[in-house]
């Protein structure tokens, strides 16, 4: 081959030709450029691994609130734990309790005002109650003071408490006796009246942000104090039987005396021992329950609902026999109200101290060996 034949070649491969290309007649019709499809690509990938991650983000999220709610559902069981220790046992639910409160006291949570009053004071008193069968373990000293931090909590919320059962328990009266006592104007007159002050104490309990500042300052302290409990390790009832032993005793006296006093109506000293037995038969369901026993508790639970009534009836005939209330110059409405009140209270009491005999029919130490056996088992 000549040299200028070998040149004209070398010539055109040469020309237009970049390293990238491929030589000349390489390409075909048809055949575009691959970086739009590649840049597609790597940005599919790209959305895809974010979209993946994100979605793992979000299910350990999930999974993490979902822990969290297990935990604390677990921490806030009135109730021993599959292979708890007493001692544990005892200053978990303590630890929970006291959380609960504090959550409730805080506006955690969507719980409307009223609901979370009430569940404070449940959470106080069942605190108050564990307490009580700690007393000879923590020492006086101690009891006092915890006893005393959450009897003014529980206080500060009373108002409130006491202004929702009264409409509560109009509403009931009104339900049992529609034509007798629902189809007066002045006793509707009397529920509304009812409903604005339970309101305003709901407001005064809930929107004093310094009391309420206080108040969960004061149960956050007594928290740390029960976070350092240091409990005897002993099995059973042992940590807890002379105190159960003491309360039982209390409520059977409490009993006797309610049986001897006469009624009245919201007043004198019938309405106050039944208030004062019943203190003692919350204080047994509550103990009944953080111990695991079902039957005990349950009874105690029937029983303190009769009471509770009875005495949420006491509170509203003194309110309606209060000079100057909603009823003020409207007798006939007045008289009415009260006799049903009157009666419903009458059967209330029979039936509580019918209740109330068989509950405590045992002596206390008969009692607690029931509790040790039942335990045991």
């Amino acid at each position: 081959m000549t040299t200028t034949e070998r040149t004209a070649i070398r010539r055109r491969l040469a020309i237009r030709r970049t390293a990238h290309r491929p030589p000349w007649g390489g390409r075909r019709a048809g055949h575009g450029s691959i970086v739009a499809p590649l840049a597609a690509t790597i940005a599919a990938t790209l959305a895809a691994t974010v979209a993946v991650g994100v979605g793992v983000a979000l299910a350990r999220a999930e999974r993490d609130r979902r822990s969290a709610r297990a935990r604390r559902s677990r921490d806030h069981q009135f109730a021993p734990l599959p292979g708890e220790r007493p001692a544990d046992g005892l200053r978990r639910m303590a630890l929970g309790q006291l959380d609960l409160a504090i959550e409730l006291l805080a506006g955690e949570g969507d719980v409307p005002a009223e609901k979370a009053v009430h569940e404070t004071r449940k959470a106080l008193k069942r605190l108050r109650a564990l307490i009580r069968l700690l007393r000879e373990e923590l020492g006086e000293k101690a009891f006092a003071r915890e006893d005393a931090v959450l009897r003014n909590a529980g206080q500060r919320l009373a108002s409130a408490r006491d202004a929702e059962v009264m409409v509560s328990t109009l509403d009931g009266l009104l339900k049992r006796h529609p034509r007798k006592l629902g189809a007066r104007r002045s006793v509707r007159k009397l529920r509304r009246a009812l409903v604005a002050e339970r309101d305003r104490a709901v407001k005064r309990a809930l929107g004093d942000v310094a009391e309420r500042a206080q108040v969960l300052s004061e149960l956050r302290a007594a928290r740390g104090r029960v976070a350092a409990w240091s409990l005897s390790d002993r099995g059973g009832i042992k940590l807890v039987e002379a105190d159960l032993r003491r309360l039982y005793r209390q409520g059977r006296r409490r009993r006797r005396r309610a049986g001897r006093s006469p009624i009245g109506q919201g007043k004198g000293d019938g309405a106050r021992a039944l208030h004062q037995w019943r203190k003692r038969v919350k204080d047994l369901r509550y103990a009944a329950e953080l111990l695991g026993l079902r039957q005990i508790a349950g009874r105690a639970e029937r029983l303190g609902e009769v009471l509770g009534e009875e005495h949420d009836l006491a509170l509203l005939a003194a309110r309606v026999s209060a000079p100057g209330g909603p009823l003020a110059g409207r007798k006939k409405a007045r008289k009415a109200l009260l006799k049903q009140i009157a009666r419903r209270r009458k059967s209330l009491r029979k039936r509580a101290l019918r209740e109330g005999k068989r509950s405590y029919r045992r002596k206390p130490k008969r009692f607690t060996a029931r509790v040790r056996r039942e335990i045991v088992s």
